[in-house]
């Protein structure tokens, strides 16, 4: 295949066994579009309020340990990684695992986690956007408009090119995550002063402790929006095949990237609790309370900062949360277990161009459809992405021990590090899932939502996705497609576990 850069051709771009660039960015690329992929500034702005609303002054806490299970998880995704490093990450890897059938649902749950957020992330930029400028109250349409404009030019970024996708995700990523310090730290001072709004109170280390909590389920509820806000860190697992050292490079930036996140997001709640205080950031209406908050911490004008960070974060994952998506109908497609169409590779760009459209065009059409039909989009659409998020990570956990289950009692390290620290982060994540099913069917425990067959929308959106993933599955596996749903469970190669060796990603089933 011939390959080009982004502006002049290049014969000699090498490429891997999907086409993709080999070598596009490096390990600190990967990190900032893992961490770009979170958009820190913007899901603060968008779930303290509600997480604040389920535990007051716990929610420190909650985000605190809410970090237990994604860094666990993390631990998956570095060790099979290592053992396969395909850009289809999790339907890769639980394919090899635990078989075809439960390959393809966490495979159709990334994907739909994708076109969950991408509306809203954009939708959060259009509105900051607007505020920015000026304009206080812009009509719902205009936002819808602006969103999808952004949504489209988004895509075309993707398509054009990892390397340009990551410079432009540097400038953003430290903005966002300076001005978030920054912030965070101004206000503090201004409460140690005296400065503080109304309502605000001196942080406490009691804000961490999670047994103070009232009521074990607004925990459980609490730390199910926590884990909305760390997803997308694996975007930099996703793109293992073009980046150097893809054994093990990914799997470092995975991890960094939460630990980075957790200081950002527990010093930034801190801040904006002791500042305006529990009860004014639980009656808070998503990005407003920053926007309220910025204007007491910095004074005008300065306190667009804080807004031009929110639009920034949220530009930047509108970007970034395409290429998990995109990546894993890729490999879905070059192992026979979606449409060939699905695992083409741009010629010049060297990306999977047509599904990164598809999936553009896919958020685009449900952001401007669900937003219409919904009271509450945000709450709903975050909260029905942490139902999949929990449903798909969860099995990952899971699949780490199972494809390396002959190697966990060799050694120490193996059997905590490989077996019991994913098993317990999927075992969290499981009763999570079941948990927010519960608890979101009864319409009473989703504020303003609307409702679908006597179900909260969060949970007719988490149910209604699953249900339909298998039905598409199945008429898939009716149509023959004997080369993936034949496969049969593998196990980790010994000298891949020891580090002896590195693993390869599975081999394409089709030519495309």
């Amino acid at each position: 295949m011939e390959g080009h850069s982004l502006t002049h051709p290049d014969a000699g771009a090498e490429t891997g066994g999907k086409g993709l660039k080999k070598n596009a960015i490096g390990f600190v690329d990967a990190l900032i579009i893992g961490l770009a992929s979170t958009a820190p500034a913007y899901s603060l702005a968008a779930v303290l309020g509600a997480v604040a609303l389920e535990v007051d002054l716990q929610a420190p806490a909650v985000l605190l340990f809410s970090f237990a299970p994604m860094f666990l998880i993390a631990a998956a995704f570095f060790y099979m990684n290592r053992a396969d490093p395909d850009c289809g990450t999790a339907f890769s890897w639980i394919t090899r695992a635990m078989g075809p059938y439960v390959g393809w649902m966490a495979g159709w749950a990334i994907c739909t986690t994708g076109i969950l957020v991408i509306g809203s992330l954009a939708d959060i930029a259009a509105s900051s956007f607007y505020n920015i400028i000026g304009v206080d109250e812009p009509s719902k349409g205009v936002v819808t408009i602006t969103a999808v404009a952004l949504i489209a030019a988004m895509t075309a970024l993707c398509v054009i090119g990892t390397e340009i996708s990551a410079r432009f995700q540097r400038t953003l990523i430290v903005f966002q995550v300076s001005i978030l310090v920054v912030f965070a730290i101004v206000a503090l001072i201004k409460v140690v002063g005296g400065d503080g709004a109304e309502g605000s109170v001196d942080p406490s280390l009691s804000w961490f402790n999670p047994f103070a909590v009232d009521g074990f389920e607004p925990f459980i509820i609490g730390l199910l929006t926590g884990v909305f806000i760390y997803w997308g860190w694996e975007s930099a697992v996703n793109l293992n095949e073009e980046v150097e050292n893809s054994n093990d490079a990914p799997g470092r930036a995975a991890v960094t990237s939460t630990v980075i996140l957790l200081f950002t997001y527990v010093l930034v709640t801190v801040a904006v609790i002791a500042y305006a205080g529990a009860k004014t950031v639980a009656e808070s209406e998503d990005e407003s309370l920053f926007f309220d908050v910025a204007e007491g911490v910095f004074g005008t004008p300065l306190d667009k900062l804080v807004v031009f960070a929110i639009l920034t974060s949220a530009l930047a994952s509108t970007q970034t949360t395409i290429l998990p998506a995109s990546r894993t109908t890729l490999s879905m497609a070059r192992q026979d277990a979606m449409p060939e169409h699905f695992g083409r590779v741009h010629k010049r760009f060297l990306t999977p161009h047509f599904s990164t459209i598809v999936i553009g065009v896919v958020a685009a059409v449900w952001y401007a459809s669900f937003n219409t039909l919904t009271q509450n989009f945000l709450f709903d659409s975050v909260t029905a992405l942490a139902i999949m998020i929990a449903f798909y990570y969860s099995l990952t956990g899971f699949a780490c021990a199972i494809y390396y289950r002959r190697e966990l009692t060799k050694s120490v390290k193996n059997l905590l590090f490989i077996g019991v620290a994913p098993v317990v982060g999927g075992a969290i994540l499981a009763y999570m899932f079941v948990r927010a099913i519960g608890y979101y069917s009864d319409p009473e425990n989703a504020d303003l939502s609307s409702t679908v067959l006597g179900l909260a929308m969060p949970a007719a959106i988490g149910i209604g996705l699953i249900i339909l993933g298998a039905v598409l599955m199945l008429i898939w596996r009716l149509g023959g497609h004997a080369g993936f749903f034949g496969r049969r469970r593998e196990t980790a190669d010994p000298d891949v576990a020891a580090g002896r060796k590195q693993g390869t990603a599975a081999v394409p089933e089709r030519a495309v």
